[in-house]
């Protein structure tokens, strides 16, 4: 098994701490406003590698974060009027209930960063004590960014490259610009907490070192993030973590890409956020995970009005072959074991999403085939993808249940869902004789079918 280590740069063989046994922590959402889809991306690629890494034999020790208190929150705090510990509550809850309906798994551990603030507090005063990081006049306290010489090795940033690009708090307390702050004074108003360095609340970076060190100790396997964490989040974890233990912090680097919309970056000020829960109305939750997961996690994914409604049909596609196979062989339980193995190289390759997915076209234009002609192996098919893709989130649904989805209220049969599919991918491939050719058969079994900017839509001919 490989994986890719943002560290190195290059792919690398496996290989856990402690045998049979993986640490693995990925930064979660800071709860200063909704879920959204780079949420629900980031969300959904670390359950798969959980859970690969639990088919493979694993023993999985997964955590995942809450950021319950930054600037953030205590702007929404202000804005609203309700305390930041009461926003960040209610936010959570309402994150949770979305990605419950995303159907995600939550992780071994919960972590959130107001329930560490001993273990943050007792962070800061060791790395005070071990000349790493100093207290400054007005209450705040600094990580001394020069006492670490490998700072940037994740990045690779040198601590002069450290100020482009990226907004640093300057303070004439600090005695450099791109020191870094583990413990911010409280303001009048803002939430906070006692400290030896007077009331305040901890620095963004900080949480996650110290979260990590209660959690699992001086060093885990796998730690992850959207790549947007790289610098300076995740290069401020290493320099606080490895100045505080002498330790390699983290054995695998590991980043998602980012959400862009139409070829933009995603963003609040752009105006093109996705919240999880409007395309959960809009669209399944395999359709939403069918389309992230068809690239590969390290890459962008750039959401074109077409991308959902595409990857919904694909699954009515596949959906529609599963409930042919099951209604024609409802007692076959064998499975072809092949799928299964195909799927583990495919992960096994820095967990490959998308090539795991691309073998899906090639099984379902057999298990039609195979349905058209009687032969039960197209079930066994079935039970194989039915059973490997779960670990994707993918092809959990009762198939019938599925498509009634789309039908409307009617019952269309599923022939005429098969030969509507048919008919699109002819269309797409500017096939027009067999197009005609489908939409006559379409009709010899009593339906019409109607092209539409988004898809087609079937109807019963009175």
């Amino acid at each position: 098994m490989k994986i890719y280590n943002s560290l190195t740069r290059k792919k690398e063989a496996f290989s856990p701490l402690e045998e049979g046994k993986v640490k693995m922590y990925a930064c979660g959402i800071t709860v200063s406003g909704e879920a959204h889809i780079g949420h629900a991306f980031q969300a959904l690629i670390y359950d798969i590698f959980r859970k690969f890494l639990q088919k493979q034999g694993y023993e999985v020790t997964y955590a995942r974060n809450y950021t319950d208190v930054d600037d953030k929150i205590i702007a929404k705090s202000r804005e609203t009027g309700i305390p930041a510990d009461e926003y960040a509550r209610m936010m959570i809850e309402k994150i949770n209930g979305v990605m419950r309906k995303f159907n995600v798994d939550d992780p071994t551990l919960w972590l959130k960063a107001t329930e560490n603030i001993g273990n943050i507090i007792d962070f800061v005063q060791r790395l005070i004590e071990k000349g790493h990081a100093y207290p400054a006049e007005n209450g705040d306290v600094y990580f001394d960014v020069a006492t670490f010489p490998a700072y940037g090795q994740l990045s690779g940033r040198s601590t002069e490259d450290a100020l482009d690009g990226v907004r640093v708090e300057n303070d004439d307390c600090k005695k450099n610009a791109y020191d870094f702050a583990l413990w911010k004074r409280a303001k009048e108003g803002e939430i906070s907490w006692d400290s030896p360095w007077g009331k305040g609340r901890p620095g963004w970076h900080i949480e996650c070192s110290a979260m990590n060190r209660a959690a699992f100790g001086d060093q885990i396997d796998i730690h992850g993030g959207g790549r947007d964490l790289i610098f300076p989040h995740h290069e401020n974890e290493i320099a606080q973590s490895e100045a505080l233990t002498g330790k390699r912090f983290v054995r695998y680097w590991t980043h998602n890409g980012l959400i862009k919309v139409n070829g933009q970056k995603m963003s609040k000020s752009l105006g093109n956020s996705l919240l999880l829960e409007d395309l959960l109305a809009r669209y399944s939750d395999e359709a939403v995970k069918f389309a992230l997961l068809s690239t590969n996690y390290k890459n962008d994914v750039n959401i074109t009005d077409a991308l959902f409604p595409e990857a919904e049909a694909h699954l009515i596609r596949f959906y529609t072959a599963i409930a042919e196979a099951e209604e024609k062989f409802p007692q076959e339980q064998g499975k072809e074991g092949e799928i299964d193995e195909r799927f583990n190289e495919a992960m096994n390759d820095d967990f490959n999403t998308a090539l795991a997915l691309s073998d899906l076209f090639g099984y379902f234009k057999e298990v039609k085939r195979l349905t058209d002609a009687g032969d039960p192996r197209a079930k066994r098919m079935v039970n194989q993808i039915r059973e490997t893709y779960a670990l994707l989130g993918l092809f959990c649904k009762n198939a019938q249940e599925y498509l009634a989805q789309y039908r409307k209220g009617e019952e269309i049969p599923a022939q005429v869902l098969r030969l509507a599919e048919e008919r699109k991918v002819a269309r797409a491939e500017k096939n027009w004789a067999k197009s005609d050719e489908l939409r006559a058969q379409i009709g010899a079994l009593g339906y019409a079918v109607k092209d539409g900017k988004e898809g087609y839509e079937l109807t019963k001919i009175d």
